[in-house]
């Protein structure tokens, strides 16, 4: 990994995706970050199969130590505080009033570290009429108005991965790393708060600035025809993505790599607002001829002509593609004991250097032997 937050102590009491979310957006660019978990069973997204390392867990939880403590035991609550203390970052996604039961609220460690970082996720915000209502991802999307523009009314149903949980997870890593700057001037911690519905509401600016701009209620397909953007299926039964946008000249390119140059003399396809009032007819055209030839076939013809556009590819395809090849996207790593680890490396270079190391999801209270020796010695803590 690239080190640029390198020195900074981060402990997450986060579970399930939104808090760890945001502790792996952290240890990504280096940061210590120790994973709090109750012991026995630890985050309840570890849970799978019998075991305690599911693939929803390992999503969220590289580059990070674990250790367990229980904070409803005195005992191990004031070892957790010790540990507190040598910290720059905590980050927890309670509900409401929770984090104070346990004795992990802000007041409550600001106490012990006045420097502290505290991060505080919710569903619904830490007051208001919705303030301790439960909240999962298709709960924030449908809130925030986000899911009513995924869901196709012909065939209503959840779709897609975790959006919700994500986005609030790398709103908040957002939100600690300007409180982190901040704090290099000031000297003093901030209280970082993100919920779900914030976040989501804030994902879904487009829809919003349209509504109140333009009176216009965005719905599943207002983007994508406005776009001009399509999903076609191919020959083999491969399918492949265009995105138009606006320039005239990808158009042109389009009508040559399909042969059909002379579409543009029917009046629903002469101009790009004909082809935004008549999608769905272009739809019809466009489907019915990329039927003749592969996908193959038809990325080099689209290739050729500089036609904006991709393989729609299944996980086990995308990173065999040669671009994604070059860019070393996929990154491995071996765990003593789980094997080998595979992921996606962080998006982001730094000096054109890319992280490509990474540490596996730590078993849970993997590293409760190290933390200990550590706080045992204050020079290293």
């Amino acid at each position: 990994m690239i080190g640029v937050l390198k020195g900074v102590r981060v402990l997450e009491q986060g579970t399930f995706i939104t808090g760890p979310a945001c502790g792996m957006l952290l240890g990504d660019l280096g940061a210590d970050v120790i994973k709090v978990e109750q012991p026995g069973t630890g985050d309840p997204f570890r849970a799978f199969k019998g075991g305690l390392y599911s693939p929803h867990f390992q999503t969220y939880n590289r580059n990070k130590r674990s250790i367990t403590v229980d904070t409803k035991s005195a005992a191990e609550r004031a070892r957790f505080y010790e540990l507190v203390k040598t910290a720059d970052v905590y980050i927890q996604n309670f509900r409401p009033g929770v984090a104070e039961q346990l004795g992990v609220g802000e007041a409550q460690l600001r106490a012990l570290n006045p420097r502290l970082i505290y991060c505080s996720i919710s569903g619904f915000g830490a007051t208001g009429p919705s303030a301790g209502r439960p909240s999962y991802d298709t709960v924030a999307q449908a809130a925030s108005g986000y899911l009513k523009l995924l869901v196709n009314p012909a065939n209503p149903r959840v779709v897609g991965p975790a959006i919700a949980d994500a986005v609030t997870g790398f709103y908040a890593a957002y939100g600690v790393l300007g409180a982190l700057y901040e704090r290099e001037r000031s000297g003093v911690g901030r209280k970082v708060e993100v919920s779900m519905l914030e976040a989501m509401s804030h994902w879904n600016l487009d829809a919003f600035t349209h509504y109140y701009s333009a009176g216009e209620v965005m719905g599943p397909f207002s983007r994508p025809r406005v776009s001009q953007s399509y999903v076609l299926e191919c020959q083999d039964g491969k399918w492949l993505a265009l995105h138009m946008s606006s320039p005239e000249k990808f158009w042109q390119g389009l009508a040559q790599a399909i042969e059909r140059p002379e579409i543009f003399q029917d009046p629903r396809f002469a101009t790009r607002e004909a082809r935004i009032d008549h999608q769905d007819a272009m739809i019809g055209v466009l489907s019915q001829r990329f039927l003749t030839r592969t996908r193959v076939d038809w990325c080099n013809r689209l290739l050729a002509q500089d036609v904006p556009h991709a393989p729609m590819y299944d996980t086990n395809e995308a990173l065999e593609d040669p671009q994604a090849q070059h860019l070393q996207l996929l990154v491995s790593a071996q765990h003593p004991t789980m094997g080998e680890f595979r992921t996606v490396r962080p998006p982001v270079s730094f000096d054109g250097q890319r992280s490509l190391s990474v540490l596996p999801p730590p078993t849970l209270g993997e590293h409760n032997a190290e933390i200990e020796r550590m706080l045992a010695t204050p020079s290293a803590a």
